[in-house]
C-alpha cells in the first residue's frame, strides 16, 4: 500500500476507533446498564457518571500499562537474570550490576552523563532566557524567535548529521567543507583536526548539539513567563533607579525562577537519556560513550540483555528522582 494512504487510513482507523469507543461507551451506560428511565433512574444516573470516567480513561491507562509499566517490571526482572543458550534465563541476582559498576566503560558512560548534566541545561537555559530577554525587546523578535526555534522541529539524528558535517575533517591538500576546520585554518591552523577524536573537547562539541536544539526550547517558555510579569514592578524598579541589568536580575528572574527550575529540569531529563547525538556522531567511541548508548550496545550488540537492563534501570533511577519532584512541584502549583 502507498504510505500516504496506510498513513491516512491509520488516521481514520485511530480516529473513527476513539469517537467510536466514546459514543459507545456513553450508549452502553445510559442505555443499557445504567438506564436513565424507571423509579431508580436517578440513582442509575449518578452510578453512570461514577463509573463514565474511568471508562474513558481506561484506553490511556491500558496504553500505559501495557507500554510503559510492564516493560519497567520486565526490564527490572530481566537485570537479574542472564541468557543462556536456547533460550533459557538463570536467575544471577545482582552480578549484572556488580559486573557493569566494574566496567571502566560504564564507568566512563556515567561520568560523561554527569558532565553533560552539569553544561547542557545550565548552557540551554541561560541562552534561551537570554535569548528570550533580547527577542522580546527588538522589533523583529518573532521572525528571530522562529529562527532560534527552529532547529526543535529536527529530529536529534538529523541535527548529529549537520553538526558532523561542521566538524568534518579533510586532508589538508584539499578544501575544507567542515565549518569549525575551514574557519580554524584560516586562522593559522597547521592542519585540520578531527575534532571528534580528541579526548574531553569531542563530549563539549556533542554538547553543542543538544544545546543548540534546546535553546529555543527554553526560550519559548521563558520568553512567556517574561512577558506574564506584572508590569508595575518593573515600572516601580525604575523609578527607583534600578538600571536593565538590575531589572533583569534582580526584578524579572525572581518572579519566574519557578519557571526556569522546571525548563532546566526538563532539559536534564532529556539530557540523562541522550542517545541519538552520541550514536550517529561518535557511537561512544574516544571516551564519549553516555548511559543510553551503553545500554544499547550492551543489549543489541553484544546480546547481554542481563547487563543491558540493568544499565536501563540505573537511567531510570537517576530520572526518577527529577519526575517525581516535577509532580510534586506542579501539584503544589495547583492547590
Amino acid at each position: 500500500m502507498n504510505p500516504a494512504l496506510q498513513g491516512l487510513l491509520m488516521i481514520i482507523i485511530g480516529v473513527g476507533g476513539c469517537v467510536g469507543y466514546f459514543y459507545g461507551a456513553n450508549v452502553f451506560l445510559d442505555k443499557v446498564l445504567y438506564p436513565a428511565s424507571g423509579p431508580n433512574a436517578g440513582r442509575n444516573i449518578n452510578r453512570a457518571n461514577m463509573i463514565r470516567p474511568w471508562v474513558f480513561l481506561f484506553p490511556a491507562m491500558a496504553a500505559l500499562g501495557l507500554y510503559l509499566a510492564y516493560p519497567v517490571v520486565e526490564t527490572l526482572r530481566m537485570s537479574f537474570t542472564e541468557r543462556l543458550s536456547g533460550g533459557r534465563e538463570q536467575f544471577v541476582g545482582f552480578d549484572n550490576y556488580s559486573q557493569m559498576f566494574g566496567e571502566p566503560k560504564f564507568r566512563e558512560a556515567l561520568r560523561n552523563n554527569m558532565l553533560w548534566l552539569i553544561i547542557v541545561p545550565a548552557m540551554s537555559t541561560a541562552l534561551g532566557l537570554l535569548a528570550a530577554q533580547l527577542t522580546d525587546r527588538i522589533r523583529w523578535g518573532n521572525i528571530a524567535k522562529s529562527i532560534i526555534f527552529m532547529p526543535m522541529a529536527i529530529s536529534f539524528v538529523g541535527a548529529a548529521v549537520i553538526f558532523k558535517l561542521i566538524y568534518e575533517a579533510r586532508p589538508i591538500d584539499v578544501q575544507q567543507i567542515g565549518v569549525l576546520n575551514a574557519v580554524y585554518m584560516q586562522l593559522g591552523g597547521a592542519e585540520p583536526q578531527q575534532w571528534l577524536t580528541i579526548p574531553l573537547w569531542n563530549n563539549l562539541f556533542l554538547m553543542v548539539v543538544l544545546v543548540w536544539i534546546q535553546t529555543g526550547f527554553a526560550m519559548v517558555i521563558l520568553s512567556a513567563a517574561l512577558r506574564g510579569i506584572p508590569e508595575e514592578t518593573i515600572e516601580a524598579a525604575i523609578i527607583d533607579g534600578a538600571n536593565p541589568f538590575q531589572i533583569f536580575f534582580k526584578i524579572k528572574v525572581p518572579q519566574i525562577m519557578g519557571t526556569i527550575v522546571v525548563v532546566w529540569t526538563t532539559i536534564t531529563i532529556t539530557v540523562l537519556k541522550v542517545f541519538d547525538i552520541v550514536f550517529a556522531m561518535t557511537n561512544g567511541q574516544w571516551e564519549t560513550q553516555v548511559l543510553a548508548n551503553y545500554m544499547y550496545d550492551k543489549m543489541f550488540r553484544a546480546n547481554d540483555w542481563g547487563m543491558g537492563s540493568a544499565a536501563a534501570m540505573v537511567i531510570m533511577l537517576l530520572v526518577m528522582p527529577i519526575l517525581v519532584w516535577n509532580v510534586y512541584n506542579a501539584r503544589k502549583e495547583m492547590r
